[in-house]
């Protein structure tokens, strides 16, 4: 098989689908690889990186995109890249199609074979290739939190920690799982008073049992909700419903009535946001205020740590790449329940139900689709 990686293009986007090491062992499969001119210098890797494991280096994406059998990229493919997609190709990225009419409607047009890291599950329930990246954004919402509550931001002027004397900044995790638990270690971690919300009374215990107690762990009903956030200094929503668009947990009421200068990083805004003030923004410009409140919402955030990111998720994606590589798309789908989960659009087809619902679009069960 041919195996196209383009470099991103998406703003301040420094990720790469593959690095030299996972190109070569694609390589040493019997598969070529084709990678675009500079597509690795974000995170230290040369064309002669690729060059030396046996890649071919290409001046365009235009070239890439016309060679490959399976595109592998990082981002969901801009509106130029989509454009570039034909029918049958494999495209092998994250998508978070759901807040995303627009590219939902290009997918279905180019009739690609469409497969999402975000929704491809393991046989314990998880997201194993949205794992890695859950972790970077739980530790990178820290940082940012941080930084957003600093006066130079429109910030409350706290440290998070405090210091002798000064009490900690107040940081409210709204869910438990992979990015709040990222969130909710790094806060502790730097001497916050750290609450965790969800309505999972294992992932809560969990948390408890994690944090030996140094994390407040809460049933998230609407009122706890709305009692922690109010008394918030930093909020991070870290909610997820894989395939579907986030919830809207933080209102605009909630907004108005928060502490002018407190912030809120909503990690979920690549599946639209749980705070209903939230719209995406970009590593240039990454925050704006409502009511007096820092909102920063980055829809890659683990683009600004491009390096670890690209190396996390090459571990996750790498055997997924080989077995759709070595027995093509149709038999790797089949063989695989956990990988077909992640077939969100299939020629022309939407085969997730979660983004079906989101979009109101007809949904064709993947098995069903594969088979027709």
């Amino acid at each position: 098989m041919i195996i196209g990686v383009p470099k991103e293009i998406k703003n301040h986007e420094y990720r790469v689908g593959m690095t030299p090491a996972s190109v070569r062992e694609l390589i040493g499969h019997g598969h070529s690889v084709f990678v675009e001119h500079n597509a690795g210098m974000g995170i230290g890797f040369t064309d002669e990186d690729y060059q030396a494991v046996g890649a071919s280096v290409l001046a365009t994406a235009a070239e890439v995109f016309a060679k490959a059998d399976m595109i592998v990229k990082v981002k969901e493919p801009q509106a130029v890249e989509r454009a570039m997609l034909r029918d049958g190709q494999i495209l092998f990225t994250y998508l978070h199609l759901a807040p995303d009419p627009e590219q939902t409607a290009d997918l279905i047009k180019s009739k690609a074979v469409c497969i999402a890291y975000e929704t491809v599950t393991d046989n314990k329930g998880g997201l194993p290739l949205l794992a890695p990246m859950s972790e970077v954004a739980g530790r990178m919402s820290i940082q940012a939190g941080a930084r957003a509550l600093e006066k130079s931001c429109a910030g409350r002027g706290m440290l998070l920690g405090g210091v002798p004397g000064v009490a900690p900044a107040k940081v409210v995790v709204i869910g438990g799982g992979m990015v709040g638990a990222n969130a909710a270690q790094m806060a502790v971690g730097l001497g916050a008073d750290v609450t965790v919300l969800d309505r999972n009374v294992d992932v809560l215990r969990r948390i408890n049992a994690q944090f030996n107690g140094a994390v407040k762990a809460i049933y998230s009903t609407a009122e706890a909700l709305e009692q922690e956030v109010l008394a918030a200094d930093l909020v991070i929503g870290g909610v997820l419903v894989p395939g579907a668009a986030a919830p809207k947990l933080v209102t605009r009421d909630h907004i108005k009535r928060m502490k002018p200068g407190s912030a809120i990083v909503d990690v979920a805004i690549d599946q639209g946001g749980c705070v209903e003030t939230s719209k995406p923004t970009t590593h240039a410009d990454p925050t704006y205020i409502v009511d007096d409140v820092v909102h920063y919402c980055v829809a890659n955030m683990p683009g600004a740590v491009p390096r670890t990111s690209t190396f996390a998720l090459n571990n996750a994606t790498l055997p997924f790449i080989i077995r759709l590589a070595n027995k093509g798309y149709k038999q790797a789908l089949q063989d695989d329940k956990h990988l077909l989960a992640g077939l969100n659009v299939y020629r022309g087809l939407v085969t997730n139900e979660s983004v079906a619902e989101a979009l109101n679009l007809a949904y064709v069960a993947p098995e069903v689709a594969l088979n027709a």
